[in-house]
């Protein structure tokens, strides 16, 4: 049986914290590069759910996350690229976060994450 040094942490995160430590895990887990203005607007999105593209935009921008409606239509776009977000339809476009993520951002949230690593001892 191997033995592991076990590291516990125990904290309470405000909603907009854990849902953050969520897309931050699942882009770590599937090798996905992600910068901050992105994973701003990405946990922004994901509180306020499907959203009509332009509109979504301007609250970015508004919110100061980017400095143009423009620049946060071109992060969605490599944000979607990343397959993190689904643009759907043709004139009113919407947007939304890829649900295969599964992000917990309703109620009670508890991340229970189990992560380990062992390392191979040579057989002599």
């Amino acid at each position: 049986m191997a033995i592991v040094n076990k590291v516990e942490h125990k904290v309470y995160l405000c909603k907009s914290d854990i849902i953050k430590f969520q897309i931050l895990t699942y882009c770590f887990l599937n090798k996905i590069p992600i910068a901050d203005g992105e994973l701003e607007c990405l946990a922004l999105l994901s509180q306020r759910g499907e959203q009509d593209l332009n509109q979504f935009c301007n609250l970015v921008f508004n919110e100061g996350i980017y400095a143009s409606p423009q620049v946060t239509r071109n992060s969605l776009t490599k944000s979607e690229r990343k397959t993190l977000v689904i643009k759907d339809g043709k004139n009113k476009k919407k947007v939304f976060l890829n649900p295969e993520i599964k992000l917990q951002t309703e109620g009670n949230i508890l991340l229970d994450f189990k992560f380990a690593h062992l390392h191979e001892t040579a057989q002599v």
